[in-house]
């Protein structure tokens, strides 16, 4: 088996629990990944503190690298990193991702993983969206990202805010090629 070779960069949109439900998740595929580097904005842990009451970002056991730290090894498409979730993603991110600005790390990883042809997976969680960010979700669909919306669903009967939040990171997991075991519709 591949092992995957991962980007996960954390934005300032409401939702950290997607965040953490992911960290969690990919802790336990340890055997499925060869490296994880992880990108967070500095809104992305004030929204943490504020909407789950810790720090616990700190204890994330993947390699944190600083938002203007260009010489991440996946911001160049040398180290083959081949995907990168932004969860949750703003939707000024996806703005600079849809438009090519790579002013930081999180948008120069996604403009690499982009030009490579690898899987970029954006999960915004803001809503209603406006006609701009409908727009700049299609231009992103359009040069090979995917957009899975933080839109959970309800059909496995989520117990807590977590499993309703697995929902959408097993989707995106699911998108990423892991082996995951998740909730089917219709299946044993």
């Amino acid at each position: 088996m591949n092992k995957h070779k991962l980007v996960v960069a954390v934005t300032g949109a409401s939702g950290a629990v997607y965040a953490k439900v992911l960290f969690d998740k990919l802790q336990k595929l340890d055997a499925q990944i060869e490296d994880v580097g992880v990108v967070m904005s500095d809104n992305a842990r004030k929204v943490w503190e504020y909407e789950l009451g810790n720090k616990d970002y700190e204890n994330i056991p993947f390699k944190i690298y600083s938002k203007s730290d260009f010489n991440a090894p996946f911001a160049s498409g040398s180290a083959r990193y081949g995907t990168m979730i932004v969860c949750p993603c703003s939707m000024g991110t996806m703005a600079r991702i849809a438009t090519g600005v790579s002013n930081d790390l999180t948008t120069r990883a996604a403009d690499v993983i982009l030009k490579e042809r690898r899987k970029l997976i954006l999960i915004p969680r803001d809503t209603p969206y406006s006609l701009v960010h409908i727009n700049n979700m299609k231009t992103t669909t359009e040069a090979g990202g995917i957009i899975c919306p933080a839109s959970p669903s309800f059909y496995s009967q989520p117990k807590d805010f977590e499993e309703l939040a697995a929902t959408v990171v097993d989707r995106a997991l699911d998108l990423a090629g892991f082996d995951i075991q998740s909730f089917r519709w219709n299946e044993e």
